[in-house]
């Protein structure tokens, strides 16, 4: 199984990296065999996007089309997204604007938020409403929201409070589940049900 991972915060040195690289550890600790990919929109990698993405403009294909090569041939997604202001970042909200069906149709996602503080609901909410309908992602039930990160997984193996120590366990709990939605979806994916030719949007 391929497991993508998008961390979305857009500043050069984000916690959200820190828990995208440790969820690779998790992934990889489950399951030798699984592999990952990780797309980091620090530094703001993908300009806003624009009607050049549906002509198939050349710059398109040069910044967008490895990212969505990648995407399509994963089985499941991990989103990272911390909590600025109470919103999504702008770059994660832009990454979405990207991605079709092709992406992400018929896929699990597993919602990790990261707060500083004791934040981090808000951006759950949000990407359940608005980050799926268009390109037919399906958010699993469990999501997992790591409060103050700056204390959190710092040791890739050893946890350095109780705190450190649950949250671990409800990361590696969550992948769990995202594998498993990974498995039941493929047989969606290959039913031939999904038509993304005559229904290309959600309602």
């Amino acid at each position: 199984m391929k497991i993508a991972i998008i961390s979305g915060s857009h500043r050069k040195e984000g916690q959200s990296a820190k828990v995208a690289r440790y969820l690779q550890h998790v992934v990889t600790m489950q399951c030798a065999s699984d592999t990952t990919y990780l797309f980091s929109l620090a530094n703001n990698p993908l300009p806003l996007w624009d009607e050049g993405v549906w002509a198939q403009a050349a710059q398109w294909k040069t910044l967008w089309g490895p990212i969505a090569q990648e995407l399509r041939s994963a089985d499941a997604v991990v989103v990272v997204s911390p909590e600025w202001s109470g919103m999504v970042p702008a770059g994660l909200k832009n990454f979405f604007l990207f991605c079709t069906p092709q992406e992400l149709g018929n896929k699990p996602g597993l919602i990790v938020t990261v707060s500083a503080s004791r934040g981090g609901a808000y951006p759950v909410n949000e990407l359940r409403t608005s980050s799926y309908k268009n390109c037919a992602f399906c958010y699993i039930p469990e999501h997992v929201i790591v409060r103050q990160v700056g204390d959190m997984l710092n040791d890739p193996t050893t946890p350095a409070s109780p705190d450190d120590e649950y949250i671990r366990a409800r990361l590696g709990y969550a992948v769990q589940m995202l594998r498993s939605y990974g498995e039941a979806l493929r047989h969606v994916r290959e039913s031939g049900i999904p038509d993304y030719q005559t229904y290309p949007y959600g309602m």
